[in-house]
């Protein structure tokens, strides 16, 4: 066989290949997440009742905000009986910086318990989705580095994963210098 004819059979093979999967029976979705911030208003009013109506939905896994020590106002025992009714599972949590709005259960304010008590529920990951307005400053980004290892830290030893969500801020200019 020629070199030409090779490659041209090679090329072919190639793009058979490529389209196999498009003729494939699509994969079933194994679990449906979703971030429960999108219905806070809901939750607000009926915990329960709101995780039992994403459930109907299809909705098997969540990603939940707020920890303050409670989970929406309820204990660790009593919002893992809710999730285990309502069939739902908690999958990750938002958690503050805590560097400038303090608060229970950020990163500065009781993150070891927040830890042990997002274990209890069997989350996987643990986030800090933001920095407020008053925290975007060099005193405050001089400070995350060393924050963030130190919480990362406390969630590996749990099996927990954690990560810093960014945003456009942290890569704008401040007093004429870039921070990233």
């Amino acid at each position: 066989m020629e070199r030409r004819q090779f490659l041209k059979s090679l090329g072919v093979g190639a793009a058979t290949i490529g389209t196999i999967n498009l003729y494939a029976a699509p994969q079933k979705v194994k679990s449906l997440g979703l971030q429960l911030f999108s219905v806070r208003e809901f939750v607000a009013k009926d915990l329960e009742g709101t995780l039992e109506k994403v459930a109907s939905l299809g909705y098997r896994e969540l990603e939940i905000y707020g920890y303050n020590g409670t989970f929406f106002g309820k204990t660790p025992a009593e919002f893992k009986t809710i999730l285990k009714n309502t069939g739902v599972k908690v999958v990750s949590s938002h958690h503050a910086a805590g560097i400038g709005n303090k608060s229970k259960g950020s990163l500065t304010d009781g993150w070891e318990k927040a830890v042990e008590d997002l274990d209890n529920i069997g989350a996987r990951y643990m986030v800090c989705p933001y920095l407020f307005p008053k925290e975007q400053t060099h005193e405050t980004y001089a400070l995350l580095p060393d924050l963030l290892s130190k919480s990362g830290e406390v969630t590996k030893s749990a099996g927990i994963q954690f990560a810093y969500h960014n945003h456009d801020f942290e890569f704008k200019n401040y007093n004429d210098s870039t921070l990233v």
